[in-house]
């Protein structure tokens, strides 16, 4: 996921390094503190380590480790920061009157552990990343929260991570906007549609399509997704995947995605595809 310059700067959570976790926290200070221990912990790392060992090594899957849990943790607190800027109210808001910094806390801390469920294998992982989260989750809130606060920010994270899956029901903001985080890593090759490698199919093709992607503040809709293609063949990822994925995510009305094929050398079979 392309970050703009903006985003790059002000991260929280130590120096930009290649596996080091870190968001641009802003001042939000409960969210640092959840950085910092994110970036001390030797066993969520490990984990980790080990879905991506399942994943890639032994199933033949793209990354679902530290790079892929960045890049939606970074594309979730952007999409929740312009809905806010736009008016929209969080979940964890509406109803328990907790505040938006507890809302990015949420979308960071779900993106944080929503495939850490595939050191065990992707059958089910959903449910297994509940399993292998819930310990993480009630040290690091007891950390920061009341006993009460704890239990209801528990409840918002694990309905994300269950709902980032489109057969998963989405009852909240902050789900929704896990849910699309999620299917944004997909630039140059890190489909979320899994793919044989060294296979030449519609899979790989498409995967290895998307150029770039990114997100914008829009006007019409509060959020603007252009995807930058360098062949027609992108278009798979994007409707059997993003378009999954945002439809009865409760934010539909909120997105406009555009994709457009980049290159002189392809002859463009269409020269523009909207959502």
């Amino acid at each position: 996921m392309h970050l703009s310059s903006r985003t790059r700067n002000t991260f929280c959570g130590g120096e930009e390094l290649t596996y080091a976790f870190n968001v641009p926290c802003k001042d939000n200070k409960k969210l640092e503190k959840i950085v910092g221990l994110v970036n001390k912990d030797v066993k969520l790392q490990t984990f980790w380590k080990c879905s991506n060992v399942m994943a890639i090594d032994r199933m033949g899957y793209t990354d679902h480790g530290p790079i892929h849990v960045k890049i939606v943790a970074n594309s979730a607190l952007k999409l929740l920061r312009i809905l806010v800027s736009k008016g929209v109210v969080p979940s964890v808001v509406k109803d328990y009157n907790l505040s938006v910094e507890d809302a990015e806390v949420i979308v960071v801390l779900a993106s944080i552990f929503h495939d850490l469920g595939m050191a065990m294998g992707r059958e089910g992982h959903e449910e297994h990343s509940l399993l292998l989260a819930f310990g993480f989750l009630q040290r690091y809130l007891h950390s920061i929260y009341t006993e009460e606060e704890s239990a209801m920010i528990l409840s918002e994270v694990l309905q994300a991570m269950l709902a980032h899956q489109p057969e998963q029901q989405v009852l909240t903001i902050e789900a929704g906007v896990v849910r699309i985080a999620d299917s944004l890593d997909m630039e140059q090759g890190r489909a979320r549609i899994p793919f044989e490698a060294g296979k030449v199919d519609i899979h790989s093709i498409s995967a290895l399509s998307i150029e770039k992607v990114e997100i914008f503040e829009g006007k019409e809709k509060p959020i603007i997704i252009k995807i930058k293609m360098s062949n027609s063949a992108g278009i798979f990822q994007i409707d059997e995947l993003l378009k999954a994925k945002i439809q009865n995510s409760g934010l539909e009305k909120y997105i406009h995605v555009t994709a457009e094929i980049k290159g002189e050398k392809e002859r463009k079979i269409i020269e523009r595809f909207e959502l």
